[in-house]
């Protein structure tokens, strides 16, 4: 289904000359530390290929970024600074994978202040761009909000909490209860670290920790013990929903998996996917038990709107289908 068109209502002009899906790299110049920012287009970059090609130009001293080029770092030996030397060679490799390797090593340009801001500037929009993030940075995104939000809708006010509600209901029974023991194995598992960044965490200070759920449950994904890592606040509200590919490295996807038991092809997937083992009946049986008088007509809308939503109508039984008016 094509993606419906933007109709921009709240006055604060686009820049017209700003291509809000393309993604930029960042990177910090070798000789002089100023930072430069390159376009990389709507396809991002594969840090072997930009370590083998890749020539970045530093736009205040001209110096060349490439794997075929002399290090400038005066307190090395001077064969190491070779560029046909291994430790040349390594180091250049390390510097293309550091800008490329992850989403949230690219950078990304607001079409309503201009600003190239880091790519975690930009609110996640899946399917907008490589980055899959918005047009504009949080910071018009909050003017934006303010102008918006004072003209929406009862309809549009309720959708948020429907979505909350529903999907609460989906997981009905899944989650896993948040006890002592539940705490004390998490705790155990990460050795009272942060998983992001190693901080050590105190369980009796529960204002400086969080539970992430690493499969996020806005994808319908029970909190478990295989869906649990342990995060600082801090961490944890810079992951907010993000699907785990897009938040943790590599090396921390296949950690992941080992402590937890998760399973690694999903967590690597590069687009979130909806938890295949939902019981989507249920959530019908639960959502349409209901007082005498409540609304029934808009609960059906509600549950149907969800259910279109998260495209798991084909997940319904026949009995089901019929009674939602699909069949």
């Amino acid at each position: 289904m094509a993606r419906r068109k933007t109709k921009n209502t709240t006055g604060l002009k686009r820049i017209e000359s700003v291509d809000a899906f393309q993604a930029w790299v960042g990177f910090v110049c070798v000789r002089c530390g100023t930072l430069n920012h390159v376009q990389a287009g709507q396809v991002l970059l594969d840090s072997e290929e930009a370590y083998e090609d890749a020539e970045w130009k530093c736009q205040k001293c001209h110096f060349l970024h490439s794997s075929t080029s002399d290090l400038p770092f005066k307190n090395w030996k001077a064969s190491w600074r070779k560029a046909s030397s291994v430790p040349c060679q390594r180091f250049w490799q390390g510097f293309f994978r550091i800008f490329t390797e992850a989403h949230d090593s690219y950078w990304k340009q607001c079409n309503t202040c201009g600003r190239i801001l880091p790519a975690n500037a930009f609110s996640r929009h899946v399917g907008w761009g490589p980055l899959e993030r918005q047009m504009e940075c949080r910071s018009c995104k909050g003017v934006i909000n303010a102008i918006l939000n004072p003209r929406r809708t009862q309809e549009q006010l309720w959708e948020g909490s429907i979505k909350r509600r529903v999907g609460d209901l989906l997981l009905e029974d899944k989650n896993q209860k948040v006890d002592v023991k539940f705490i004390k194995d998490l705790f155990t598992r990460f050795n009272s670290r942060c998983f992001k960044t190693n901080k050590m965490l105190d369980p009796k200070d529960r204002k400086s920790w969080a539970i992430d759920h690493i499969l996020p449950s806005r994808y319908l994904y029970p909190l478990k013990k295989e869906n649990a890592a342990l995060l600082s606040r801090e961490a944890n509200n810079h992951k907010r929903d993000r699907w785990p590919s897009v938040f943790y490295t590599n090396n921390e996807l296949i950690r992941l998996a080992q402590l937890t038991g998760a399973n690694l092809d999903i967590l690597a997937s590069k687009k979130p996917i909806f938890n295949p083992n939902i019981d989507v009946d249920a959530c019908v049986t639960r959502y349409l038990t209901v007082r005498e008088r409540s609304n029934l007509p808009k609960r059906i809308k509600e549950l149907k709107k969800l259910l279109e939503g998260n495209k798991l109508t084909e997940k319904l039984s026949k009995e089901n289908r019929k009674l939602l008016g699909y069949t």
